[in-house]
C-alpha cells in the first residue's frame, strides 16, 4: 500500500475520513465466488458484514484518481469503514461556477427547456453543442456528493456560494442580477436538486437488513441443527421469540423514518419567485433552486427552503428550528461597499457564521419583511439541499456517530470466550466419537450441538428482556423510548446538559421590580412602573424607548426581556407604515407614548385653541435611532426625542457593572455593588438604566452617522430593572437528586450568558459559595493571536478574598483528608458564550478538556456547538446526557450517549427518549430505570453464561461415556427453567432514588468476572462430584432397561423394555445422566438466585412476585419428582430410578452447592471485592474527586487496603480521562486562570496591567 496515497477527505472537519482508491479484479471476484460457492453463501455473509474485507477480496489498489470504488475510514475513534461507488457524470464544465452563457451563441444561452428539473446532462450538453462534454467522477456518501478535483488532486464537497470566497461586495456586484435558465440547469448537474429527501426504506429491505445480523445467522444455524436432531419443541420456541423481536425492531426503526421523513417533507418544497438575469421574475419550484440564484422573499412571509443572504430589504425571521429561542429576529442585507457604508465589513469574505445577522436559513420562517421605496426583498442563494443548515442536522440524525458502550463490546469478547470453550468441546467430541467408532452423522450433529450449548442462541432475547421490561416501566410514567438500547447506557451517565429556557426554567422572564435612584441614592424597590408620578420620569422614558421591538402583524413581538420591560411600562407603540419608510431613506422613526389614564389632565384656558390643546396633552417620543444590544459590549443604546424638544435624549440599558463605567462617578449609588450582588444572590436577572440629555448641535442627520461611544458616555444613573426567569417548580429538587448522585449538570443554552449564569445559581447548579470564571476569547484579529481574556463574574472584592483561601487550601494540600476532596474542587465553575466556544476549539485546542472539566455554563450556543460540546465532555470519557425541548438541540439529542426532549415535536424524532411531563423530573426516572436496566442485563447475561457453561459441563461428562441429555431433558431445561426464570428475574424495578455509585459500565470487570468464574468452579466442582461419587455407589452397574437399583418389579422394568428399545443408541438412559440432570436443575435456580441482585440499583428479589413464584414452583417440581418419583414423568423426562439412599445424598450435594454459592458471591464478592473497585472507581461531580461515598467504617477500608496489598496493586492512575485530567489540575499551579488574566493562542499567560 502506497503510503503517499493516502488521502484525507473533509480534512479538519468532524467527518474527516481517509480514503482508499480501489480497481475490481477478475481473478479475486471469481476465488471469491468459489469461496462462497464451497461454504454454502457463509463468505458472502461475511463480506457483507465487513466491507472493508469485501473491498479487499474482490478489487486491487489503485490511485484514488482512477479508482472504481472507494473505501474510506472515519478518522475519529470509531474507526468506521465506509463503501462507495465511483460514478461518471457528462457535463459541459468542470466548474460548476463557470459561466459558460458568454461563451456560447446567442441563441443557446438564450434557449432554455420548459421544466429545467427535468432537464437531463444530455439535454443540456446538446445546447453546448461546440463544448467537448467532460466526465466528471463523483461519488455519494451519507447524502453528500464528492468530486474529483483536479487542482488538489482529490475528492471534495461542493457546499455552494461560498466556495468562490466571494466578498460582501462581490455578492452585489456579481451575484444580484440573478442567474439564466440555462446556468441555473448547468449548476444543479453538481449542486443537485434542492430537496432533504429523507427516503423510507422499504420492510423487505429493513427485514434483509435485520435478518443478516450475525445473532440470528446463528439463531438460523442451531435451528437447522436441532431440527436435524429432531429437537422441534425448542426450534419453534426460539422461531417465535425470534419472529417477535425483528417484527417489534421493524416496526420502530420504520416508524422513526417516516416521522423523519415526514418532518423534513412538512415544508420542504414551496413555489418561489426567482429574477432572472434579464430582470424578468419568475415563479418556479424550490426544488429549482442553486447556489446563486436571486430569489424574492414575499412581504407575507415564508418558510425558507435554502439558505440566502439577504442583499436588499430587511426581514423579520421565527428561527426556533435552528435556535430553539422563538424571539423574531431581524436581519438587515448583506452591507456593499460600493454604496458607501462604512467599515471593512463590506470587503471581508462572506461567511455564514460572521454574517448570520444578514443569512435567512433553511428551514426558518420568515415572518414579515420591509423594503423601502418600491424595492423588492432579495436574497442570493448560498446552499441547497443537505449543505444547508436544516440539511446537517437532518444528516446528523440520519447517519449519527455510533454510541460506544463498554456493555455491548464486553458482550462480544465475553461471547468470543464461549465460543473457544465451545471450539474446545467441539474437537473433544469429535476425538471422542472417532475413538469409540461413532457414525459420521450423530459425531457431525452432536460436536456441532455442543456450539449452540455454549453460545446460547435465546441470548439476545434474554438481553432484551429488562430492556423491554424497563421500557414499559418508562413509559408508564410519560416517557417514551424509540432506541431501547439507549436505556441501558442511561444507567452509566454521570453528567447531565440541560438546555435553560423552557426546560429548566418557564419561557421568558417576568418583572419582579425596579429601584429607581434619586440624587446618587438607590430609593425603595417599588412593584411596578404603572403609575402616574412616575409616567414623564426619564426611568420609564427609558424603559419605553431603550428596547429593539417591531410590530408583527399588529403584535409586539421582539426579545422577550425587551418586550416584558415595555409591556410594564403600559405605554404603546407605534410604527411607521411603508409608505412612510420609504421617504425617509431607511430611517424608520419609532413612536411610544404612555396611555391617556395615566397622563394628568392639563388646565385648558377658554381662548386656546383644541388642536394646540391636544398637542400639549400628547407625551410623545420618537426613537431616533437604535444601538442594538450587543454581547459584546453587554448594553444596547437608543437617541429618542420627546415631542416638541429640540435636545434629543440618549438612554442605555445593559448589564449593571457595564452601565455603572459609562455613568458619572456621583449618580452611582455608593452601596451599588452592595445591592447588585444581593439581587444576583438571590438569582434575580438584574438590569440597569442610564439617561444623558445631547447636545443641541447634534442634529437628527448627525445622529445617523454618529458613532455609538460618542453617545454611551458621561450618563447619569437612573437606577435597576429587576427581572425573574422563573424556574419551574420541579428544576431544584432534580437538580440536587443529581447532585447527590454524583451526576454533574451543565448548562447548555441558546440564552444570553448572564440570565445563563443567574439561573445556574437560582437552581443550585452554581453552589453561591462558587466562583464563576467567564471565558471571553477572541478570534485572530490584525495579525495578533487568538485569546482568552478570563474575567470573574460577580463581585471583584468577594472574589479577591475567595482567590487568597482558594490559594491556602492548595498550599496545604497534601495534609487535606482525600474524602474532603470535593470541597476542594468544586470552587469554580467556567462560563463562556458560543462565540468563544468556538474560537476555544479552533485555536486553544490544549484548553478544551481543562475548560469542559469544570464548565457549567456555555450561552448562546448554536445547535452544532451544542453537538461539538457533548462530543468534547466524551472525549473525556464522560457518559452524556442531554435535556432539551428546542429542535435545535436535536444533534446534540442524538449525539448524547442519552438524549431526553421534552417536547413531541422535532426533537423527538432525533431523540431517543420523549417525556410527555414538560419538566427535568424525567431524568432521575430515566437514569434509575437505566441503573436497573443496565444491572439486569448484568444478571441475565451472567446467568446465561452460567446456563450455557452448566448445560456444557453436564453433556461433556455424559459424553466422556457415550451419553447425552435426553431432548426433553433439554426442552425441560431451556423452557421451563431457563425462559422462565429469564424473563421473571428481570422484572425487578428501579430502586426509588439515585444513589452515589454507578454500576459498573462493562462485563469484563474484577467483580463481574470474579463472580462468573467462582460460579463456574462451583458448578463444574459439584457437578464432577456427583458424576464420580455416583459412579461409586455400591449398587452402581452400567444401566440397562432391566437394572433394578430401586429394587422395583420385573414386571415394571420388562413393560418399559419394549418402549427402551429405540433409544439404546443414544445411551439417554443411565444414573450418571439422572444425576447431573437433577444437580444441574438445581444448579440453573442457585445461579439464578445467587445474580439476581436488588440494592442498590434494584428493588429486592423479594419483590419480584413472578420470579418469587416460578423460582419457588420449580423447586417445589423438581423436589418432588425427586422424593417422590411419578413413573409417567420420568417416562418423559428419560430419568431412571435411582435407591433413596442415592436421592438424599443429591440433596446434600445441591445444598452444599447452595450455601458454596451464595458465600462466594454475597460474602466475597459484595462486601470485599464490589466496595474496593467502587472505592477505585472514584466518579467526582466534576471528575474530578471520588464519589460521596455511602458511609463505609474503618473496617470497610482497612479491608480494602488489605485486599489491595494482598493482590499486589500499586496506586493506578484513574481509567477515565476526566479523572486523569483532574489530578493534574488539582497540582497545576496556573489553574485556575487568574483574573483579569489573557491566554494568548501560543499558550503564554500575560497578566494585563
Amino acid at each position: 500500500m502506497e503510503k503517499d496515497d493516502l488521502k484525507i477527505v473533509n480534512k479538519g472537519l468532524e467527518d474527516e475520513m481517509e480514503i482508499l482508491g480501489y480497481k475490481p479484479c477478475r481473478w479475486k471476484m471469481a476465488l471469491v465466488g468459489v469461496g462462497v460457492l464451497a461454504t454454502g453463501g457463509f463468505l458472502l455473509l461475511l463480506l457483507y458484514w465487513m466491507p472493508e474485507w469485501c473491498v479487499k477480496c474482490t478489487c486491487t489498489r489503485t490511485t484514488v484518481r482512477e479508482a472504481e470504488m472507494v473505501l474510506l475510514r472515519s478518522t475519529d475513534e470509531f474507526k468506521r469503514w465506509f463503501l462507495a461507488k465511483v460514478r461518471v457524470m457528462l457535463a459541459p464544465g468542470r466548474n460548476p461556477f463557470d459561466s459558460l452563457d458568454s461563451q456560447t451563441t446567442p441563441t443557446v444561452a438564450n434557449g432554455h427547456t420548459p421544466n429545467p428539473s427535468d432537464s437531463p446532462p444530455e439535454d443540456l450538453i446538446r445546447k453546448y453543442a461546440e463544448y467537448q462534454p467532460m466526465q466528471i467522477r463523483y461519488f455519494t456518501l451519507h447524502s453528500t456528493k464528492y468530486y474529483w478535483n483536479d487542482a488538489i488532486q482529490n475528492f471534495e464537497v461542493l457546499t455552494g456560494l461560498e466556495d468562490l470566497g466571494v466578498t460582501c461586495s462581490s455578492v452585489h456586484s456579481d451575484h444580484s442580477a440573478g442567474l439564466t435558465r440555462n446556468l441555473q440547469d448547468y449548476r444543479r448537474l453538481f449542486f443537485g436538486v434542492n430537496e432533504i429527501a429523507v427516503k423510507v426504506p422499504s420492510v423487505f429491505k429493513l427485514l434483509i437488513k435485520e435478518v443478516l445480523n450475525p445473532f440470528y445467522i446463528f439463531q438460523l444455524f442451531s435451528v437447522i441443527l436441532w431440527s436435524a436432531d429432531e429437537y422441534y419443541y425448542y426450534a419453534v420456541a426460539i422461531v417465535f421469540m425470534s419472529v417477535i423481536s425483528i417484527a417489534t425492531s421493524l416496526y420502530t426503526i420504520k416508524k422513526q423514518y417516516v416521522m423523519l421523513h415526514d418532518m423534513v417533507a412538512a415544508h420542504s418544497i414551496v413555489r418561489v419567485s426567482v429574477c432572472r438575469a434579464n430582470n424578468e421574475i419568475e415563479e418556479a419550484m424550490s426544488t429549482d433552486l442553486v447556489p446563486g440564484d436571486v430569489m424574492v422573499i414575499p412581504t407575507n412571509g415564508t418558510i425558507m427552503p435554502c439558505d440566502a443572504v439577504l442583499i436588499s430589504g430587511t426581514c423579520i425571521v421565527n428561527e426556533s428550528m435552528l435556535t430553539g429561542e422563538s424571539v423574531p429576529v431581524t436581519k438587515t442585507n448583506l452591507p456593499n461597499l460600493g454604496h458607501g457604508v462604512k467599515g471593512a465589513e463590506g470587503d471581508a469574505v462572506y461567511s455564514m457564521e460572521e454574517h448570520k445577522r444578514h443569512t435567512l436559513f433553511c428551514g426558518t420562517n420568515v415572518i414579515q419583511t420591509r423594503f423601502y421605496s418600491g424595492e423588492l426583498v432579495k436574497a442570493v442563494v448560498v446552499r441547497t439541499g443537505f449543505s444547508t443548515a436544516k440539511g446537517q442536522l437532518v444528516r446528523s440524525i440520519l447517519y449519527p456517530k455510533p454510541t460506544d458502550f463498554k456493555l455491548y463490546r464486553d458482550a462480544y469478547l465475553f461471547l468470543l470466550c464461549l465460543v473457544a470453550v465451545a471450539g474446545i468441546g467441539f474437537v473433544y467430541s469429535i476425538v471422542l466419537s472417532v475413538m469409540n467408532k461413532v457414525p459420521a452423522k450423530t459425531i457431525i450433529i452432536e460436536s456441532l450441538d455442543i456450539i449452540t450449548i455454549t453460545v446460547p442462541p435465546a441470548l439476545p432475547a434474554a438481553m432484551t428482556a429488562g430492556i423491554v421490561y424497563a421500557q414499559r416501566r418508562l413509559k408508564r410514567i410519560g416517557i417514551f423510548c424509540i432506541s431501547p438500547q439507549r436505556i441501558n447506557i442511561c444507567g452509566q451517565l454521570n453528567l447531565v446538559c440541560f438546555d435553560k429556557t423552557g426546560t429548566l426554567t418557564e419561557d421568558g422572564l417576568d418583572l419582579w421590580g425596579i429601584q429607581r435612584v434619586e440624587s446618587g441614592r438607590f430609593r425603595l424597590s417599588e412593584e411596578n412602573a404603572y403609575k402616574e408620578s412616575l409616567v414623564k420620569s426619564q426611568f420609564v422614558a427609558c424603559m419605553a424607548t431603550c428596547h429593539s421591538l417591531t410590530k408583527i402583524e399588529g403584535q409586539l413581538s421582539g426579545d422577550p426581556l425587551d418586550l416584558k420591560m415595555f409591556e410594564a411600562t403600559g405605554w404603546i407603540l407605534e410604527e411607521a407604515t411603508e409608505e412612510e419608510t420609504s421617504l425617509h431613506n431607511r430611517i424608520m422613526p419609532t413612536v411610544v407614548r404612555p396611555p391617556k389614564q395615566l397622563l394628568p389632565e392639563p388646565a385648558a384656558s377658554p381662548e386656546q385653541d383644541m388642536e394646540l390643546y391636544e398637542l400639549s396633552a400628547s407625551y410623545e417620543i420618537g426613537i431616533v435611532r437604535q444601538f442594538p444590544f450587543s454581547s459584546a459590549l453587554q448594553r444596547m443604546s437608543v437617541v429618542a426625542r420627546l415631542l416638541g424638544e429640540k435636545r434629543m435624549d440618549a438612554y442605555l440599558k445593559g448589564a449593571p457593572e457595564v452601565v455603572a463605567s459609562l455613568c458619572k462617578k456621583e449618580t452611582v449609588p455608593e452601596n451599588f455593588s452592595e445591592v447588585l450582588e444581593d439581587y444576583t444572590k438571590q438569582g434575580f436577572r438584574v438590569i440597569a438604566l442610564a439617561h444623558r440629555r445631547l447636545e443641541s448641535k447634534l442634529t437628527w442627520h448627525k445622529v445617523q452617522n454618529v458613532n455609538r461611544d460618542h453617545i454611551e458616555t458621561n450618563m447619569e444613573f437612573l437606577g435597576l430593572i429587576i427581572m425573574q426567569n422563573k424556574l419551574k417548580a420541579e428544576t431544584p429538587g432534580v437538580l440536587e437528586d443529581l447532585r447527590r448522585a454524583n451526576i454533574r449538570t451543565v448548562m447548555v443554552t441558546g440564552d444570553n450568558m448572564l440570565t445563563a449564569i443567574s439561573v445556574a445559581r437560582d437552581c443550585g447548579m452554581i453552589p453561591p459559595q462558587d466562583r464563576v470564571i467567564i471565558a471571553d476569547a477572541l478570534p485572530p484579529k490584525d495579525g495578533q493571536a487568538a485569546k482568552i481574556n478570563w474575567r470573574y463574574a460577580d463581585n471583584p472584592i468577594k472574589q479577591a478574598n475567595k482567590n487568597d483561601r482558594l490559594e491556602e487550601v492548595e498550599i496545604s494540600f497534601e495534609e487535606v483528608d482525600p474524602r474532603e476532596e470535593p470541597k476542594l474542587q468544586e470552587q469554580y465553575h467556567f462560563a463562556m458564550s458560543g462565540k468563544s466556544f468556538a474560537v476555544i476549539m479552533e485555536h486553544f485546542q490544549d484548553l478544551v478538556q481543562k475548560l469542559v472539566l469544570h464548565g457549567t455554563v456555555f450561552a448562546r450556543m448554536a445547535p452544532d456547538q451544542k453537538t461539538q460540546l457533548v462530543e468534547a465532555l466524551q472525549s473525556v470519557d464522560y457518559f452524556v446526557g442531554m435535556c432539551g425541548d428546542g429542535a435545535n438541540d436535536c444533534g446534540a439529542l442524538k449525539r448524547a450517549h442519552s438524549g431526553i426532549s421534552l417536547s413531541e415535536l422535532e426533537a423527538s424524532v432525533a431523540s431517543p427518549f420523549t417525556s410527555r411531563t414538560p419538566n427535568i423530573s424525567c431524568v432521575p426516572s430515566l437514569i434509575r430505570e437505566g441503573r436497573a436496566a443496565l444491572i439486569t442485563s448484568f444478571c441475565v447475561f451472567k446467568f446465561m453464561a452460567l446456563y450455557s457453561i452448566i448445560q456444557y459441563i453436564s453433556v461433556t461428562l455424559l459424553y466422556s461415556i457415550l451419553s447425552n441429555l435426553g431432548d426433553f431433558q433439554f426442552l425441560f431445561i431451556d423452557i421451563a427453567i431457563i425462559l422462565l426464570i429469564v424473563f421473571t428475574m428481570s422484572l425487578n424495578p428501579a430502586w426509588k432514588e439515585l444513589v452515589p455509585c454507578r454500576p459498573p459500565s462493562g462485563l469484563i470487570s474484577g467483580p463481574l468476572l470474579f463472580s462468573v468464574l467462582t460460579q463456574i468452579l462451583i458448578c463444574l466442582g459439584f457437578q464432577t462430584l456427583s458424576f464420580l461419587w455416583v459412579r461409586n455407589q455400591s449398587w452402581y452397574e452400567t444401566w440397562t432397561p432391566t437394572s433394578d437399583a430401586c429394587g422395583m418389579s420385573s414386571n415394571t422394568t420388562s413393560s418399559a423394555h419394549d418402549n427402551e428399545t429405540e433409544l439404546d443408541d443414544h445411551n439417554i438412559k443411565n444414573y450418571e445422566n439422572t444425576t447431573l440432570f437433577y444437580v444441574s436443575s438445581f444448579q440453573y435456580l442457585i445461579v439464578a438466585i445467587v445474580f439476581s441482585k436488588g440494592k442498590p440499583f434494584r428493588q429486592p428479589s423479594y419483590k419480584n412476585w413472578p420470579f418469587l413464584l416460578s423460582a419457588f414452583s420449580l423447586y417445589v417440581f423438581l423436589f418432588f419428582i425427586m422424593l417422590h418419583p411419578v413413573s409417567a414423568i420420568d417416562e418423559f423426562l428419560e430419568i431412571v430410578c435411582v435407591p433413596y439412599e442415592w436421592r438424599f445424598r443429591m440433596i446434600i450435594i445441591i445444598i452444599g452447592n447452595a450455601a458454596v454459592s451464595v458465600l462466594m458471591e454475597t460474602l466475597i464478592l459484595d462486601i470485599v471485592l464490589w466496595k474496593l473497585v467502587f472505592s477505585r472507581d472514584k466518579q467526582g461531580t466534576y471528575g474530578a474527586t471520588s464519589a460521596a461515598q455511602t458511609p463505609q467504617t474503618g473496617i470497610d477500608l482497612w479491608g480494602s487496603k488489605c485486599l489491595s496489598w494482598l493482590c499486589c496493586r500499586r496506586r493506578k492512575t484513574p481509567k477515565a480521562r476526566y479523572m486523569h485530567l483532574a489530578q493534574e489540575l488539582r497540582v497545576d499551579p496556573d489553574w485556575p486562570p487568574k483574573p483579569k488574566t489573557t491566554t494568548e493562542a501560543k499558550g503564554t499567560l500575560m497578566f494585563n496591567t
